[in-house]
């Protein structure tokens, strides 16, 4: 009896193990086959072939509508691996001109499901991209020669000026990360790379189509699954019209042409970016087609980095522009008046402590100081402000000075609708505790008045300066793009931004500026913009910003007409010099040119002087 319990017993347990290992087969079961559609997608694989319809990617303009950037037809071959029955090697590589590496490196990738993450054989993988009309013709008249091979009608990029490539941007075959990133994309797609291509990916790529073919037993196509009940149409991408002026755009990259350094301009009233020049630039039309990768590369190697979009990844000292900030700050603190005057004796000079600075009277006043471009001026004021017992404390007082700066846009992204924006720096109390132990005042960091020391700014941040003090305190957050068909900007590009400073002493700065130009308070930096701007109220900065790797950098801030500004612009050339020398007339230029539509004869000929100008920079190996 004991001995057939025992077997009782272990017939239940046996049976119990049975029935574990027959129901979690069933939940697997359930769980590949109902749950998971990974079987059911390789068995629609085998049942049908669905062919994507690319959308046609949205054209862009520029503010005046003259057509930019358009599509031209192309074409893929795509290859549906189980349908290779056989494959003369040697006739595709003719055909379409590649290697035979080229085939088997191809046909490994499409298989390594790392770096092809839904690589089914039954399906169309990508084997080559951007194929002219002429390649494709060529290969279409030999294509029964390939079985499993198809073609796929696309588009690729077309540009009709060689300008405004940092703006622009193009397009690239997507990565694994862009595919990771955004499950829209697979492999043999492409997306945007630099400039609104991909700041606005998603309103220029549109939505893919798709077309649903049947296939019999032997996977020969039959037709429209359904007769095309399910296929899907694709729904072409948005249109962009930018706020760039293509011929102020191609102006500015002929006066740069040679020197490095960047022009950008906005109109004051919208915060629409006119021009945005970055030099040394390039062609756009070289990052088009099967070349792109090839001509990607020698850009990324020029020594000279063409692909660096200086305008709003370069970070210089803003120089003397960045006296009109001090002046505002000062005012608008009470740590001086309009009428406050300091003494300049060819700079500021203190407890053993010097600033340079060049000829002229002394003392004199803030509008004066700011015509003549004055350092010891500016000094006297942020020693001021620093020591004030207001503040209790210097990092106190800094503190106040930071936010200011920050209200004005510098110190953090702007916002600008283009990829890759610095913020520069605008150093704060905690920086300077760091540097000198907490031991420091207003003598230790006198040269951030003046726009140098630890302060670095972007052109476009100190082109929204001048975008500011012509609206007398506001600016709205630059931005590239005007329109998107259909849909409204971000609110970003819209909303009015206040700096906190009354108008009134925005009006002190603009005289100062005013008499720059017109030299009424007996001496002026920018004098030569009212004679290249006859009948135009003008008002101008100069900046000679130190560089301690060489020849001072030259630069120029302005806008006009005065009471009514179109523009603002800043002018910034490396190893220029004075401001004077090249920022000023390249700065009058462009604004004649957007203020007249056309410059004027004399005018022309002094832009083509400056076009001709090369400024060495010890690495002219090209």
């Amino acid at each position: 009896m004991d001995r057939n319990y025992k077997l009782a017993k272990r017939r239940h347990v046996i049976g119990g193990v049975v029935l574990t290992v027959v129901v979690l087969f069933i939940i697997r079961l359930f769980a590949l086959q109902i749950l998971n559609d990974d079987y059911r997608k390789n068995a629609d694989s085998n049942a049908f072939l669905k062919k994507i319809q690319y959308p046609s990617r949205g054209v862009i303009y520029d503010r005046t509508g003259k057509l930019l950037v358009y599509n031209q037809p192309a074409y893929d071959i795509t290859v549906v691996m189980k349908e290779i029955t056989s494959l003369d090697t040697a006739d595709l590589c003719s055909t379409l001109r590649i290697t035979p590496d080229f085939v088997r490196r191809k046909f490994r990738d499409m298989k390594n499901r790392r770096l092809n993450p839904g690589y089914s054989p039954y399906t169309n993988q990508v084997f080559l991209t951007q194929l002219s009309a002429e390649d494709c013709g060529i290969f279409q008249e030999k294509l029964f020669k390939f079985p499993g091979f198809y073609i796929q009608r696309r588009t690729i990029r077309q540009y009709n000026y060689n300008a405004g490539a940092h703006i622009l941007g193009d397009i690239a075959e997507v990565s694994k990360s862009d595919m990771e990133k955004d499950e829209y994309y697979i492999p043999g797609d492409f997306i945007g790379k630099l400039g609104v291509e991909r700041s606005y990916e998603k309103q220029l790529r549109g939505e893919k189509g798709i077309e649903i073919l049947l296939r019999d037993a032997r996977g020969r196509i039959q037709g429209n699954y359904m007769d095309g009940k399910f296929d899907k149409a694709p729904v072409a991408g948005k249109n962009l019209r930018l706020s760039l002026d293509i011929e102020l755009q191609e102006l500015g990259e002929r006066l740069l042409e040679g020197k490095i350094g960047s022009i950008v301009a906005i109109e004051p009233s919208t915060g629409e970016v006119l021009c945005l020049v970055s030099s040394p630039t390039y062609d756009p039309r070289k990052m088009v087609g099967r070349n792109r990768g090839k001509n990607h590369l020698i850009l990324a190697r020029d020594p000279w980095k063409p692909l660096l979009n200086r305008a709003i990844m370069g970070t210089y000292p803003p120089g003397s522009t960045f006296k009109t900030t001090q002046g505002l700050i000062f005012l608008q603190e009470g740590i001086i008046q309009e009428e406050t005057s300091f003494p300049c004796s060819h700079g500021f000079s203190y407890r053993g402590l010097k600033v340079g600075c060049h000829g002229h009277a002394s003392p004199l006043p803030l509008i004066p100081a700011i015509a003549t471009s004055c350092n010891a001026y500016f000094c006297w004021g942020l020693y001021r402000m620093i020591g004030d017992r207001k503040y209790g404390s210097p990092q106190n007082a800094l503190t106040v000075w930071k936010d200011y700066m920050v209200s004005q846009g510098f110190g953090y992204k702007l916002g600008v609708d283009l990829p890759g924006e610095l913020r520069g720096f605008i150093p704060n109390a905690q920086y300077y505790d760091r540097a000198y132990r907490g031991s420091w005042n207003g003598l230790t960091i006198i040269s951030i008045a003046i726009g140098q020391g630890e302060v670095l700014a972007t052109p476009l941040q100190i082109a929204n300066l001048g975008a500011t003090i012509a609206n007398r305190g506001h600016f709205i957050t630059p931005h590239v793009v005007k329109e998107v068909e259909d849909n409204s900007l971000d609110s970003l590009y819209t909303e009015v931004r206040t700096t906190g400073i009354s108008r009134d002493y925005y009006e002190d700065i603009v005289e100062g500026m005013r008499a720059a130009v017109t030299g009424s308070t007996g001496s002026g930096t920018c004098r030569l913009v009212g004679t290249l701007l006859p009948g135009v109220e003008a008002c101008g900065k100069t900046g000679t910003a130190q560089n301690p790797h060489g020849k001072d950098h030259s630069v120029f801030m302005g806008f006009a007409p005065k009471d009514d500004p179109k523009i603002a612009i800043v002018v910034y050339v490396e190893n220029g010099g004075w401001g004077a020398t090249y920022g000023v007339p390249i700065g009058a230029l462009m604004m004649d040119q957007y203020l007249h539509g056309k410059l004027s004869p004399q005018n022309e000929a002094l832009a083509e002087d400056f076009s001709n100008r090369v400024i060495f920079y010890g690495n002219e190996e090209r």
